[in-house]
């Protein structure tokens, strides 16, 4: 009896020591597990190149009512490339010019019709894809530029892919992210059913704006709040529509908030602009990229995707590089939608470094 309770305590007492030298591997597992997450965040921000101030700016009159606000930035004489915002509507950010180094590229970047510094603001007449296009040679026109290299993200890579298709002989290359054709059942995966069985939570959020005998057809609807005269409607349309989209764009979801907008803030444009273009399916053709594609085939393109990007699944960057053959499609396995996540960030760092011997 003796012998069997010292036996127990021994087996008690190994039992004891390998659970504490199992907890303390996990403890120094997870330690070193977040101080390498730690680091490899450290790593992307410190990746980035140094903030930058433009050394040029001004407003181009491209119609009767419209005026684009644009910036150049970097070395005059380096490497032109354009950076395109996302949307439409979103317009364009500081922090997009450190993703260049300032040596070597000469920065182009503008706010498209209706948002940013552009004139007038959440205008929605005499905006189209055509007319972005347009102010886009116009643009190069004005800055003499005779050829550059397109960058864009999200609808920044739409509107990339349909300049270079009415002007190939201008671009150089394309360094796309997250890939948006909008055709009709991308608008449907994320505007009707599909991400909101991803992010049931937010989606709630997002249609409690719409009454629900008008859900039917929620671009529709969100068309008619966010063109009310009632501001009040047109505020809360805006921001349910601006939150959704930005709380479904990491692979880890943030909570956002952008709360209730008012008339002439971000949110307002960037909802009005986007649902005016996608309710007139971006005044193009159905598939008009992936019909056209032969056009650009030849243009070297980078296309670089998150692999659970909710907002514009792989499936498109899987369409579109099967149509150029001049392109080389990188999923990054770990991340979402957005050009923040860490691994993208990486991964177009990288690209556009590889222009710098273009």
């Amino acid at each position: 009896m003796g012998n069997k309770k010292f036996k127990r305590g021994l087996l008690f007492q190994a039992s004891f020591f390998t659970d504490l030298y199992n907890f303390k591997c996990l403890l120094l597992v997870n330690i070193n597990f977040q101080f390498e997450i730690n680091y490899i965040c450290k790593m992307k921000e410190k990746n980035l190149f140094p903030s930058i101030e433009p050394r040029e700016k001004g407003f181009l009159q491209v119609s009767k009512i419209h005026s684009i606000y644009w910036e150049r930035s970097g070395n005059p004489k380096g490497k032109k490339i354009l950076v395109i915002h996302g949307g439409p509507g979103g317009g364009s950010q500081p922090r997009y010019r450190r993703y260049f180094n300032p040596e070597k590229f000469d920065i182009v970047q503008f706010d498209q019709r209706g948002c940013g510094y552009s004139r007038p603001f959440s205008e929605l007449r005499e905006n189209t894809t055509g007319d972005l296009v347009n102010d886009i040679e116009k643009l190069r026109v004005n800055l003499k530029i005779d050829y550059w290299h397109l960058f864009g993200g999200s609808w920044g890579s739409t509107l990339a892919l349909i300049y270079a298709i009415k002007n190939p002989s201008r671009v150089l290359s394309m360094t796309l992210r997250g890939i948006f054709l909008c055709r009709k059942f991308e608008l449907l995966w994320f505007y009707q059913y599909g991400a909101s069985e991803i992010f049931p939570e937010e989606f709630e959020k997002y249609i409690a704006v719409i009454p629900k005998d008008e859900r039917v057809d929620l671009i529709v609807s969100f068309y008619k709040y966010l063109t009310s005269p009632d501001i009040e409607l047109r505020s809360k349309a805006a921001a349910a529509w601006t939150n959704w989209e930005l709380s479904t764009s990491h692979l880890i979801k943030r909570d956002i908030d952008v709360g209730k907008s008012k008339t002439n803030s971000f949110s307002d444009a960037f909802a009005r602009i986007e649902c005016h273009y996608f309710i007139n399916k971006i005044f193009l053709e159905e598939n008009f990229i992936l019909k056209n594609a032969k056009i650009i085939e030849s243009i070297p393109t980078k296309i670089i995707q998150g692999r659970y990007d909710v907002v514009c699944p792989v499936r498109s960057a899987w369409d579109l590089s099967r149509k150029l053959i001049n392109s080389e499609l990188i999923i990054v396995d770990d991340a979402g939608h957005s050009m923040s996540e860490k691994g993208i960030t990486l991964k177009l760092l990288d690209s556009v470094e590889r222009l710098e011997s273009f």
